[in-house]
C-alpha cells in the first residue's frame, strides 16, 4: 500500500500539506529529506536524524552500485538493515551522478555506458537495471532512470534528452509492471530543460503515466533562481493533485519555501550536510562561515534561536578552532546544527501553510538568504 492523502490547501497559494502512506510509515508533506547518499548521512548516527524528525531520507542508485554493491546490500537483508535506518529510504536512480561525469559516460538510446570515478571499471546503466538495483536495495521510493539535462542546452540537445527520458520512463514502467513489489513506490520524473513548452510538454507526458508520484529534475543545475521558479509555475500545475510532487536536488530554505508556494509536496539537497563540511551554517540571522576571523574570540553560540546540541554546549570560538584543526568532531556538530534548522523550516513552512502566512515567510528568508545577509569572508584572513 502507497497512499497520498491531501489534508489541507492554502487557499492563496498552490500550497498543501499532505500525508504519504506507506507500510513503513506515514510521512507529512511538505518534507526535506537528508540526503545519505551512500548509505549514511555523513557525520551523524542514524538515530540522531531521526531525533530530529526526519523520517525519510535519499541515498544513490550510482554509488551503492559502486561501492559496496547491490548484492552485498541485498543480502544484509536490504539498505534499512544495512545502515540501521528505521526509517523510509528514497533511491535516486543515479542519473545525476552520471550526468556530473559527463566525461566518463556516453548516452545510448537504451541507457549510459559510464566509467567508474573509483577505478575506471565500465557500467551499463539502463532503465531496467536501474529500478532492478534499487529492488536489491529495498528501498521504499524507487526513481526511474531520466536525463538530467545540462544548463545551458539548446533547444535541439534538450529535446533530444528530454524525448530520452520518456522513452526510459514507458521502459520502467514495463518493468515495473512484472517486477513490483508491494508497498513500493515508482516515482516518474519531468525534464525539458529551461524551455517552457519542452517543460510543460514533458510534464504532461509524464503526468499521463501511472506513476506513484511525479518529480522534477534539472532544476539544481546552475539556472538562475528566477528561471527555476519559472520552470516550476509552468510544469507543476500539469502535475496530479493527488500524487505527491517531488522537487529534486533543491534546496536553500528560501528554495523549499518558493517551492511550496507552487505546490511542491518534497525536497532533498546536500546543502545543510555539504554546507556544514565546509563551514557554513544555516542560522536564525543568516548564513555565516565558521572560518571567519572574526569568531576567533566569539563565545557566543552559533544561533541564538537554535536549541540544538551544538548551539546549547559549544562556542563560535571553539566550533572556529575545531574547523581550523580539522578535527574530526567539527563534521558532527555543524551537520546537527545545520538538519536542525532545516528541520524548523521545514516546521515553520507547515504553519504558514496553516495559518496563511507563506508571504510573510519568503519575504523573510529573502531578507536573510538573498538581500542582506552573504556568505561570509572564506578564512583567509585567518589569525593562527
Amino acid at each position: 500500500m502507497f497512499l497520498f492523502k491531501l489534508l489541507y490547501s492554502d487557499s492563496k497559494t498552490q500550497a498543501r500539506i499532505g500525508q504519504i502512506i506507506t507500510p513503513r510509515g506515514v510521512i507529512e508533506t511538505p518534507v526535506f529529506m537528508p540526503v545519505g547518499t551512500a548509505g549514511t548521512v555523513k557525520a551523524l548516527f542514524p538515530e540522531l536524524v531521526a531525533s530530529l524528525g526526519f523520517s525519510i531520507i535519499l541515498a544513490n542508485t550510482y554509488h551503492l552500485l559502486l561501492r559496496p554493491g547491490p548484492e552485498i546490500i541485498k543480502n544484509a537483508g536490504g539498505l534499512h538493515a544495512f545502515m540501521n535506518w528505521k526509517g523510509l529510504i528514497l533511491t535516486d536512480s543515479g542519473g545525476f551522478q552520471v550526468y556530473s561525469l559527463s566525461s566518463f559516460r556516453k548516452i545510448t538510446s537504451e541507457g549510459i555506458l559510464f566509467q567508474s570515478h573509483l577505478d575506471g571499471s565500465e557500467y551499463f546503466l539502463t532503465p531496467e537495471f536501474a529500478l532492478e538495483i534499487q529492488l536489491m536495495l529495498n528501498s521504499d521510493i524507487l526513481m526511474v532512470l531520466d536525463t538530467c539535462i545540462p544548463y545551458p542546452s539548446d533547444i535541439e540537445k534538450t529535446q533530444i534528452l528530454t524525448e530520452l527520458t520518456h522513452k526510459w520512463a514507458i521502459k520502467s514502467l514495463e518493468f515495473w509492471e512484472r517486477n513490483k513489489k508491494e508497498g513500493k513506490a515508482i516515482f516518474g520524473i519531468v525534464q525539458g530543460g529551461m524551455f517552457e513548452d519542452l517543460r510543460k510538454e514533458s510534464a504532461r507526458f509524464i503526468a499521463n503515466l501511472p506513476f506513484n508520484g511525479y518529480a522534477l529534475g534539472g532544476l539544481s543545475v546552475g539556472e538562475p533562481f528566477e528561471l527555476r521558479n519559472a520552470m516550476l509555475d509552468i510544469a507543476i500545475p500539469e502535475l496530479p493533485e493527488g500524487a505527491p510532487r517531488y522537487l529534486m536536488g533543491v534546496g536553500t530554505p528560501l528554495d523549499l519555501v518558493e517551492a511550496v508556494i507552487r505546490g511542491i509536496d518534497m525536497f532533498d539537497c546536500v546543502l545543510p550536510t555539504r554546507n556544514a563540511r565546509r563551514g557554513s551554517l544555516f542560522t536564525s540571522q543568516g548564513i555565516i562561515s565558521i572560518k571567519s576571523s572574526k569568531y576567533k574570540e566569539d563565545f557566543s553560540p552559533l544561533d541564538p534561536e537554535c536549541s540544538c546540541y551544538t548551539c546549547r554546549n559549544y562556542t563560535k570560538a571553539y566550533l572556529r578552532h575545531l574547523f581550523l584543526a580539522k578535527e574530526l568532531l567539527i563534521y558532527s556538530l555543524l551537520t546537527l546544527h545545520n538538519l536542525t534548522y532545516y528541520a524548523k523550516i521545514v516546521r515553520q513552512i507547515k504553519e504558514a501553510v496553516r495559518t496563511g502566512n507563506l508571504s510573510a515567510l519568503r519575504e523573510d528568508l529573502y531578507l536573510k538568504y538573498y538581500k542582506t545577509s552573504k556568505e561570509e569572508d572564506d578564512g583567509s584572513d585567518v589569525n593562527f
